[in-house]
Parts: C-alpha cells; sequence; structure tokens
C-alpha cells in the first residue's frame, strides 16, 4: 500500500515565528486517519523565524524519541542535563526523552530554519534521558541511503534511539533510483524535503508524506534532485 499525503492536506497552525504543518494529529490538528503510523506519532515540518523559538522557558518531555532533521539553517538546542548543542542543515540530532527531560530550542540564526520534527514512541522506558547530535554529510548519503538514527544494534555509526525504528536518508540526481529494504511486516513514511520523487506509479513532491506498508523492498526514483527521509517504523 501506498498513500500519498499532499503538503497541502496537512494540518497545522501559524503562530507568526513558527509555521507549522503536521503529517499527525499534534496540538489543536486532529484527524482521526492521521494519528500514528506503527510507532511513528508526529512528523512535524516546521519554519522557524530567525532569531526565535521555542518557549523561552524549557518545556518538558518523557517516554519519546524525539528526531530532528535539519532542512536549511541551524538548530540550538538545550536542556537540564546541560546539553548545548547547534545542529545544521543536512545533520540530525536525537533527544530520548527517557523518565523526564526539559529543553529549549532556538533559531539563533539571521536565517529562517527548516527542520523536521519527528517523535517515535520507545520501546524500553524507565531509562535516564539523554541528547546526542551529528554531522551527516551529504556525500555519504549520495544515491543511497544512510541511517541516521535506529534503535538496531548492528546500526553502528547510526545515533541510538530506544525504539524499533529506523531513519535513514538519501540524496538522489534526477533519474537516479535508491532502494530501501522495508519488509512486509513493516511500515514506512517518507518525506522529500526537496525535489521530486516517485514510489511505483506514485509521484510526490517536496514536503508530501507517503504512507507505505505491506512492500518487500521499495524503490524510489527521483524525478528532480531530490532530498528524503524516510522513517521506518514498527
Amino acid at each position: 500500500m501506498i498513500e500519498l499525503r499532499p503538503f497541502a492536506s496537512l494540518g497545522g497552525a501559524n503562530h507568526g515565528w513558527l509555521d507549522a504543518k503536521h503529517h499527525f494529529s499534534f496540538a489543536n490538528y486532529y484527524d482521526p486517519k492521521r494519528e500514528s503510523w506503527g510507532n511513528l506519532r508526529v512528523w512535524n515540518d516546521d519554519t522557524i523565524a530567525p532569531q526565535s523559538g521555542f518557549p523561552p522557558h524549557p518545556h518538558p518531555h518523557r517516554d519519546m524519541e524525539i528526531i530532528t532533521y535539519v532542512r536549511e539553517g541551524a538548530i540550538t538546542h538545550q536542556d537540564n542535563l546541560g546539553n548545548v548543542g547547534r545542529t545544521e542543515a543536512g545533520d540530525v540530532q536525537v533527544m530520548s526523552a527517557g523518565t523526564g527531560i526539559a529543553h529549549a530550542e532556538y533559531n539563533k540564526e539571521d536565517v529562517t530554519t527548516k527542520i523536521f520534527q519527528i517523535w517515535i514512541q520507545p520501546t524500553r522506558s524507565g531509562e535516564k534521558p539523554s541528547w546526542g547530535a551529528r554531522p551527516f554529510p551529504k556525500g555519504e548519503r549520495s544515491g543511497r541511503f544512510v541511517t541516521l538514527a535506529s534503535g538496531f544494534a548492528n546500526d553502528d555509526d547510526a545515533l541510538p534511539i530506544r525504539t524499533d525504528a529506523r531513519i535513514v536518508a538519501a540524496t538522489l540526481k534526477a533519474g537516479e533510483t535508491a532502494s530501501y529494504p522495508l519488509g512486509k511486516d513493516r511500515r514506512a513514511y517518507l518525506v522529500p524535503a526537496t525535489g521530486s520523487i516517485e514510489i511505483d506509479g506514485t509521484r510526490a513532491n517536496a514536503r508530501d508524506g507517503v504512507a507505505i506498508s505491506d512492500v518487500e523492498t521499495l524503490t524510489i526514483t527521483a524525478v528532480e534532485d531530490s532530498e528524503i527521509i524516510l522513517v521506518d517504523a514498527a
């Protein structure tokens, strides 16, 4: 099954400093048909104005794996564990909320920052919270999928997450094809950050969502130069 969810169909809210689009029910947006996709609970497409950020005081989370993929600009993170970090475009940060963490995120840049924020329900609970970030040069994923964050033991180079899921990314030139071995017992949710792609006759443009299930191997062809983010979910 391949279900296209066009960007124009997403829920959302514009707060001035933050223009947020929601692939799944979130905050004041509710769609009973889009509550989750397996253990994937949130995929927010956030545009953050320069020199602004999420509430000036840290806000709490618990029992959630929160992955932030920076599409443009940079995001600065700080939390009550003493972690401070700046994650730039093309890179990823992971916050395992665990038993509880309070954090704040800011766009301290003079340009607009655009991120995908992805929440996945953990399969392990009761553990201490943690935060980490890692640069992933785009050249490493040119023409193929590279694992950015993973709950699987054999993905040694990825940022660890405490859940049965994997986040992968690829950059494809127009006409290039990349495959991903999903498995029919898994679900995938895919969003082109840029460009346009085709999956088994279904075309998805930048920021569209594609929900996929009952597919052994995904084959994605770039119609235009594209950057693709995919969550392999349980």
